[in-house]
């Protein structure tokens, strides 16, 4: 989840829902610790109260345009575990019969869920940590999140809970004070995307303004060779904007100065997106969310077009040549950080799971997701950072900056990934207010002054960022290191661990492992403050 594009659905008998069905129990609780997880048996309780609704506490909800969606956030506050009552009586309540989808459609749609506005940094994130050690890291690390994704699975099925969210079992497990730090990160998650998301949208509408208005922006090349060479035309380094502010001879006309990439354009959008949050409903935007999925062909397919023309250039013995390209740099963490946000699904992996119609095929399709999404990452990092004929240095953290303004293909990404994001802008703040709304004063909807005054805020922490932090690198691994820390390493590891502990079978390697894990996710947040920016 990177960051991050929401994927929602109606849970009406007249729709086909994703978030359906429920999560199967592994048959032995013995500690199975490689990357293909199977399980067997589906769960003996099918809980659903349609009183008292889940809470689903992520960027992504189930939707029923038809009904109100007041409903769908409500929290319920989960039964007690006892160790004495069976499962089948906690889970008493019945749940009405709900669509099943086949293990393809289950893995897309993990794949789906994942892919975000990372895929952009994914060759800045390769630059940051280098030839061996970026790869390394998303194999790695993509494996460890897979792990503890896979953890938040077993727990849901060994407590026989198929409808509770993650917050929901870090209060049974783990006490309120856990359920309400989760409810907390999530918030972040979702308001990291917003900021995120804020800077992208100025990005775009300022080039495709400027497209249309036939305004270039100045580059510079870093060597004549380089610069000359026909067959790499549209590879180009941004010159730093304060080399251009700083040259006394330089005229800034009045255009430039009204509109301006970082000091005018994320003002100037506040015009456009602000009225389109204080709608009651965002079930208008929804109908544009399949434009996700085709975002990311898109960029896939560019930068395998891009890197085509450009051959490999990379050396990794000369440092004094434009091409070198150093095996691991000390700035690794910033690629850790941010896959700790790529590869974010936890709070949301059991409800898409639960519409597997197969359950004993929940590990191995989690597992075959993962493997995509990993190989995704992969080609839009490596292919791109290999082909890339500028100084690796010169690899924005939106790898469309890297581009010429009139680059066709680059225009239609641009003008695409506008409207897409200013559809999703909407319902990650949609689910952003509802979330907070609730959880403050027990209401979605409070008063049109409650929601006035939270999208204002929203809107103005985003326009702060756009203009004084424009950096998505860095907004992305600091919000992933925090979250991620809470969420992808320390949840699951925890609530292992209590069941564990309270069945009796917790191992002296099995708690080493599972503190390591959190440790890991510590130090991932920590190293985020020793990476210099640039």
């Amino acid at each position: 989840m990177d960051g991050y594009r929401p994927r929602l659905f109606r849970r009406d008998s007249e729709s086909r829902p994703l978030l359906s069905s429920d999560v199967s129990r592994p048959t032995s609780e013995s500690e199975g610790h490689g990357f293909m997880f199977y399980q067997s048996e589906t769960s003996d309780s099918e809980a659903w109260d349609q009183s008292q609704p889940t809470f689903i506490s992520s960027h992504r909800a189930a939707f029923n345009k038809d009904q109100d969606l007041y409903s769908t956030f409500v929290p319920k506050k989960p039964p007690i575990v006892d160790s004495t009552m069976s499962k089948r009586n906690q889970a008493s309540r019945t749940e009405p019969p709900l669509s099943k989808q086949n293990s393809m459609v289950t893995i897309f749609a993990v794949w789906n869920t994942m892919m975000g506005t990372s895929l952009l940094a994914m060759p800045w994130g390769m630059e940051r940590s280098g030839l061996l050690a970026g790869p390394f890291l998303m194999i790695v690390q993509g494996g460890v999140c897979l792990f503890t994704a896979y953890l938040n699975l077993r727990t849901a099925s060994h407590l026989g809970s198929p409808t509770w969210e993650i917050s929901e079992l870090t209060r049974a497990l783990l006490g309120p004070i856990a359920e309400i730090i989760a409810k907390i990160f999530s918030f972040v998650v979702l308001l990291g995307a917003n900021i995120v998301y804020w800077v992208l949208m100025s990005n775009f509408l300022y080039f495709t303004i400027n497209f249309i208005a036939g305004v270039k922006e100045e580059f510079i090349a870093l060597s004549d060779d380089v610069g000359t060479n026909s067959s790499l035309v549209g590879a180009l380094c941004p010159l730093p904007k304060e080399q251009i502010l700083d040259d006394p001879l330089k005229e800034i006309s009045l255009y430039k100065r009204l509109w301006d990439l970082q000091h005018t354009v994320p003002i100037f959008l506040a015009l456009i997106i602000g009225p389109l949050l204080n709608f009651k409903s965002p079930t208008f935007f929804t109908k544009f969310n399949s434009l996700g999925t085709l975002s990311v062909m898109y960029i896939i397919l560019f930068v395998i077009i891009k890197s085509s023309f450009w051959g490999i250039n990379i050396d990794i013995h000369d440092v004094t040549s434009i091409h070198y390209t150093p095996l691991i740099k000390g700035s690794f963490p910033a690629m850790s950080g941010m896959l700790a946000l790529s590869y974010f699904i936890h709070n949301i992996i059991i409800t898409i799971m639960r519409s597997n119609a197969n359950q004993k095929n929940n590990g191995r399709d989690l597992t075959v997701a993962y493997i995509l999404v990993m190989l995704t990452y992969l080609t839009i990092g490596v292919v791109f950072y290999l082909g890339f004929p500028l100084a690796k240095l010169c690899i924005q953290d939106n790898l469309l900056n890297n581009f010429d303004t009139w680059d066709t293909m680059t225009v239609v990404a641009r003008a695409f990934l506008l409207f897409q994001l200013m559809t999703v802008f909407p319902l990650i703040s949609y689910m952003l207010r509802v979330q907070t709304m609730v959880a403050l004063v027990g209401n979605p909807y409070p008063s049109r002054v409650h929601i006035l005054l939270f999208n204002a805020f929203v809107v103005i922490v985003c326009v702060l960022f756009a203009v004084f932090l424009p950096k998505i690198g860095t907004i992305i691994r600091f919000t992933g290191a925090l979250s991620g820390m809470v969420h992808v390493f320390a949840i699951p590891c925890l609530l292992r661990l209590a069941i564990l502990k309270k069945s009796g079978k917790l191992s002296t390697p099995s708690y080493a492992m599972y503190i390591l894990i959190i440790i890991y996710g510590a130090a991932n947040l920590l190293g985020q403050f020793f990476v210099k920016d640039r």
